[in-house]
């Protein structure tokens, strides 16, 4: 059953309301999805960890049923700084001041701001398939520009890549996600229902850009400040990334996460590509049980 024993509910938040399934009981548990999905691709290992935790599963703004504030031209409603501030008032409404965190993707992004903005708020802090923001740019070559091209043409200014994308969207979504070698069908259906109805969403098209546009703006600026600051991430580190993706392929993980932590940082490979809750929910969970205790 999907999500079984969770409740689908919305919660007020600065601008909008929050898109949230939760459930369990145990510790607080946050976790945060990435592109191009919704709450749902924590669907195969959310239940399980119910069992232990107290589990919290948002869209973030811009994403799924969540709220889509208007764009600006400095894209400061879409900062990894604004979502994470959602996701700690989010917690706090559900009564979880402190809590473990996880997330994927661009959920990782924000969860990363969220630690380091609110470090008070994170007792561990799990990240899947990336690695800093301001490592990609920073780093950027040929085979960045070419494997994580899309970086670049969401981030194009609007409507170029939003027209584009809503003339076709199941088709822009699945050659997306199939970037990378993966076994068909592990998207399962309800899941896939709860992306094709956000992707078809003129106004969840443009957040998500509006997402990318900020990730090449406003959120280096943050993450530059931070860093020279010396601002890092306090708590324990775990990092995940799939032995089948780019991410492995480019860079060592876990020395690159070492330079933006200060306490202890674990992590290895799961038999994945990107899609690593979806693809390998049993490597995540017993990495998740490890760490989170």
């Amino acid at each position: 059953m999907f999500f079984e024993g969770f409740t689908l509910t919305e919660s007020p938040v600065d601008g909008g309301r929050i898109r949230v399934r939760h459930g369990g009981s145990g510790p607080p548990l946050l976790l945060l999805h990435g592109n191009p999905q919704t709450h749902a691709m924590w669907h195969k290992v959310a239940p399980v960890l119910a069992r232990r935790f107290s589990v919290v599963c948002p869209d973030l703004r811009g994403y799924g049923g969540s709220f889509r504030p208007p764009a600006t031209p400095d894209h400061a409603p879409y900062a990894k700084r604004a979502m994470a501030a959602d996701m700690v008032a989010l917690m706090q409404a559900l009564g979880h001041d402190r809590f473990l965190l996880a997330g994927h993707d661009r959920g990782a992004r924000v969860a990363h701001r969220l630690a380091l903005d609110h470090a008070d708020r994170v007792e561990k802090l799990a990240v899947l398939d990336i690695v800093p923001t301001l490592e990609h740019f920073e780093r950027a070559n040929m085979d960045f520009a070419l494997g994580y091209y899309h970086w670049f043409w969401l981030a194009q200014p609007a409507p170029f890549p939003e027209d584009l994308i809503s003339r076709d969207p199941e088709l822009w979504w699945r050659h997306h996600t199939s970037r990378e070698p993966k076994q068909d069908g592990f998207f399962a259906p309800e899941a896939l229902a709860d992306y094709m109805a956000a992707i078809h969403d003129p106004a969840m098209i443009r957040g998500m850009c509006e997402d990318y546009r900020a990730a090449a703006t406003i959120d280096l600026e943050h993450d530059r400040a931070s860093r020279t600051a010396g601002i890092r991430i306090r708590c324990p580190l775990l990092v995940l990334w799939g032995d089948h993706g780019k991410i492995g392929q480019w860079y060592d993980p876990l020395a690159i996460w070492r330079g933006y932590g200060t306490g202890a940082v674990a992590g290895e490979p799961v038999p994945a590509g990107h899609y690593l809750a979806e693809e390998a929910p049993e490597a995540v969970l017993a990495a998740f049980e490890r760490f989170f205790g």
